[in-house]
């Protein structure tokens, strides 16, 4: 097993949104997180940068279902960068007009974390 390279810190929203998940979908959380913690550069299948905002989308594909997590990069603007990585909020996505909402919520649980 790699060493980590990044530390990833939790939300409560987004545990709860965890939680929530069926073990399949787990399973794959479980993946890209590890690629978030182990890999310097992480391929945009994986996590993508939401362009316009300070933020980054985590992406986990099951079957159809689309799930994405809004993180942000702490103590970088850069998450290539970044040692520590904030998972704020979770959704499946439906379509594209979903992100401005989700992205505010986002906004609002960092603002607890700042």
């Amino acid at each position: 097993m790699n060493e980590d390279i990044r530390e990833t810190i939790h939300s409560l929203e987004y545990d709860e949104y965890y939680a929530g998940l069926d073990e399949k979908t787990k399973v794959k959380y479980d993946y890209v997180e590890m690629v978030i913690k182990t890999q310097y550069v992480v391929n945009k299948k994986f996590v993508k940068n939401l362009e316009g905002t300070e933020f980054y989308e985590a992406r986990v594909s099951v079957g159809n279902n689309e799930h994405r997590t809004i993180i942000f990069a702490i103590e970088s603007l850069s998450f290539m960068e970044s040692k520590r990585v904030l998972f704020l909020n979770s959704f499946l996505k439906k379509d594209t007009k979903q992100y401005k909402r989700e992205i505010e919520t986002a906004r609002h649980i960092l603002k607890k974390y700042m």
